[in-house]
């Protein structure tokens, strides 16, 4: 296993290599002389830029004082996303640089033809056509005789495809076009981080729901992500936004810190405010179980939510159960579905917090009518949701298994680098609909 790993890191660490060597010669090396400050500020740049990354991603695991994580994090973790981005813009760009110099070249040839052109050169004799005249006389000449010659021209060279200066141009155009859509895409993707999440409202007939409890409202939000780069102003948007709903529940469906209590829970703190006329609830996700899911399950409990760890409540004519992340199986802490389902009346309305949307085959073997979960972002970062698809049975949105719905968000915050692209954040209000409406 560990001969596994240790393959598996080097092959990592080798792929990496090569794409910031790729990076630095189309962004860099073919653009800026040998010796310039702006090729050595470039390759001073693409030593240090990979190690910070690496930094970000190891600091908390291996005990760093969080002050430094969060000093490493922005450059580290912005890096990883600014490299994966740049890295598709410059291989779009190597289609589109044979096309730019072909372009070029044949402009050139184009340009040379016209100035070589007789019948586009200036009518005035010049020093190239400066006429030869010469009498010729003679016996039986029959009288003299003018003879006129031009003097030949000289031609001007074809123009080189493999021009130093038009591979320049080339260059440096391609690769200021691939810096301005990666680095534009990775602010724009960041922006939308850091503003916060938008609301969403989708409505979910549930089988069971009595009259009484039609347009009940659960506030879902998943995968907020406090940690060194997502704090308490970023908890404060999402308490925010969650009371301006009027939600009659909020449902936190796990990934809540990436972090301990002692370093992230001031940060947490404005979930006390939380409102809603049912209260709030909170099940882990795989998140808490890396950043002690105990501590973190007690420190919400004070800040006035309610943990449902393998457990269910009644709420206004429905069963609202919860389960554990499948990550707490290494602690043995994992989701019980019997104890959280097992002796329920199934004519009941039923609603299940689970945060990875995988556990759906147990939701339907229980007989549940709608499961909430979070866990994919959505992707997260383009073309991330063609991999969430194949580790999730749905990556974001509502889909129906049998008689059990499932809806899943693209969470509220971010891992890794604070950033999203085409799967942006959000805050969902599940409005529940009773079929005796």
């Amino acid at each position: 296993m560990v001969v596994v790993f240790v393959l598996v890191a080097v092959a990592v660490l080798a792929l990496l290599a090569a794409v910031h060597r790729y990076v630095w010669r189309r962004l860099i090396g073919d653009t800026t002389a040998k010796g310039s400050l702006a090729r050595r500020a470039g390759t001073v740049a693409a030593f240090v830029l990979p190690l910070l990354s690496v930094g970000a991603l190891v600091s908390s695991r291996a005990g760093v004082p969080f002050p430094v994580q969060q000093v490493l994090a922005w450059p580290g973790y912005l890096w990883l996303a600014a490299l994966l981005y740049l890295t598709l813009a410059l291989l779009v760009g190597e289609a589109v640089r044979p096309l730019l110099r072909r372009l070029l070249a044949r402009r050139a040839a184009t340009a040379a033809d016209r100035a070589v052109d007789p019948a586009t050169a200036p009518a005035s004799e010049s020093p190239h056509q400066a006429s030869v005249t010469a009498t010729a006389s003679g016996p039986g000449s029959g009288g003299g005789s003018t003879r006129t010659d031009l003097a030949p021209r000289a031609e001007t060279p074809a123009p080189s495809v493999a021009d130093p200066s038009r591979r320049l141009f080339v260059a440096r155009a391609v690769g200021g076009a691939a810096a301005l859509a990666g680095l534009g895409t990775v602010g724009h993707g960041t922006y939308g981080v850091l503003r916060g999440p938008r609301t969403k409202r989708i409505t979910v007939p549930l089988a069971g729901l009595p009259r009484s409890a039609h347009g009940f409202r659960i506030a879902v939000v998943s995968d907020i992500h406090l940690g060194p780069i997502l704090g308490r102003a970023h908890t404060r948007r999402i308490v925010d936004a969650i009371n301006a709903t009027g939600s009659d529940l909020v449902a936190v469906v796990g990934d809540l810190v990436d972090g301990s209590v002692a370093d992230l829970g001031p940060a947490a703190e404005p979930l006390a405010g939380l409102e809603a006329r049912h209260g709030s609830y909170f099940v882990t996700g795989n998140h808490e179980y890396f950043s002690g899911a105990a501590e973190w399950v007690d420190h919400v409990r004070e800040l006035g939510l309610h943990p449902l760890e393998n457990a269910r409540v009644e709420i206004a004519g429905f069963d609202l159960a919860g389960v554990n992340d499948v990550a707490g199986e290494s602690e043995g802490q994992g989701p019980d579905f019997a104890r959280a389902l097992g002796d329920r009346d199934r004519s009941r309305a039923s609603v299940l917090l689970a945060h990875q949307p995988v556990v759906i085959d147990e939701a339907v073997e229980y007989g549940v009518g709608l499961q909430l979960s979070g866990h994919t972002h959505g992707g997260q970062l383009w073309p991330g949701n063609l991999l969430a698809e194949l580790a999730n049975p749905t990556v974001a949105g509502y889909e129906r298994y049998g008689d059990t719905q499932l809806y899943v968000s693209r969470g509220a915050g971010a891992w890794g680098p604070p950033v999203r692209v085409g799967a942006p954040s959000d805050i969902t209000v599940v409005e529940l609909a009773s079929p005796q409406a």
